[in-house]
């Protein structure tokens, strides 16, 4: 499972998405995530699922390679429709024993919760994907660059962001290695029920935290020894510039706004008829 997770890493291939910058795949991840939780109706969701599966299909990523993200949160899918499926009151009861009841709502918000779920790691992971950490940090630092007036440090607010992202993969394989040399010692992290497994991965903790911190020290004794003191009179090797293709994608991100905002004006008119 640990394996699974996509998260945090690039794969490099030769796609309109890679090719663009990152301040629209930034600007698009935030509108589609809006629009994930805004709609109730059908037509909202497959208005989603067109606009996501484009995405993919011009992204060039293979499907089965994202979908290997999603093994990483299923504890996190079954847990919330768990409690959408059994705690939703409604008159509408489908089944009951005792206190326990399940409702047509209930299943109604499980199955959305669920979909909704599995559509933000695939959008965010289509970003992350695409997008190297350098060039995430650039297009964060560069779409946050008006609230420097206000002195907020943007530069090192996107830097922290994309050490964090630089880091989610080397935590990942770091974690990885520790597991298969406690397996090789005799450790069991599969068989058991779920809190044996969980009490399992308790002695994991302290040699990976060690690991990281030493890792975190490491980076800052290289940053200090090239003297690095901030954003303040910094260049880019490679700064960033709009091409035609990231103003056709921002004009099919408009489109996309446009389908959105008419979509949630139908669904609460009758959300009020009702």
């Amino acid at each position: 499972m640990i394996r699974d997770i996509t998260i945090g890493q690039y794969y490099p291939a030769d796609s309109l998405i890679h090719r663009m910058d990152p301040r629209v795949k930034l600007f698009g991840t935030m509108l589609f995530l809006i629009a994930v939780f805004s709609f109730r109706g059908i037509a909202g969701y497959l208005l989603i699922t067109a606009f996501l599966a484009g995405m993919i299909r011009l992204s060039r990523v293979p499907f089965g390679y994202m979908v290997k993200g999603l093994k990483a949160i299923w504890v996190l899918m079954a847990i919330t429709a768990f409690f959408n499926l059994f705690l939703t009151s409604s008159p509408n009861v489908i089944w009951q024993w005792k206190w326990i009841h399940i409702t047509e709502e209930g299943v109604v918000t499980a199955v959305k919760m669920a979909v909704r779920l599995i559509y933000l790691i695939l959008g965010t992971s289509i970003m992350t994907l695409t997008t190297t950490p350098n060039e995430l940090t650039d297009g964060l630092e560069k779409s946050l660059k008006p609230l420097q007036a206000i002195r907020v440090p943007v530069h090192e607010i996107a830097m922290m962001m994309a050490i964090a992202l630089r880091f989610i993969p080397i935590l990942i394989e770091e974690t990885d290695k520790i597991m298969r040399a406690q397996m090789a010692r005799g450790a069991d992290f599969e068989s058991g029920s779920l809190l044996r497994r969980a009490k399992a991965l308790v002695p994991l903790l302290v040699p990976l935290f060690i690991s990281a911190f030493r890792r975190a020290n490491d980076l800052a004794m290289a940053m200090e020894a090239r003297c690095y003191r901030g954003g303040a009179g910094r260049t880019k090797m490679k700064p960033l510039q709009y091409a035609k293709r990231d103003y056709a994608a921002y004009i099919v991100l408009a489109a996309f706004l446009v389908g959105v905002i008419l979509l949630r004006r139908i669904d609460l008119v009758q959300l009020l008829h009702q």
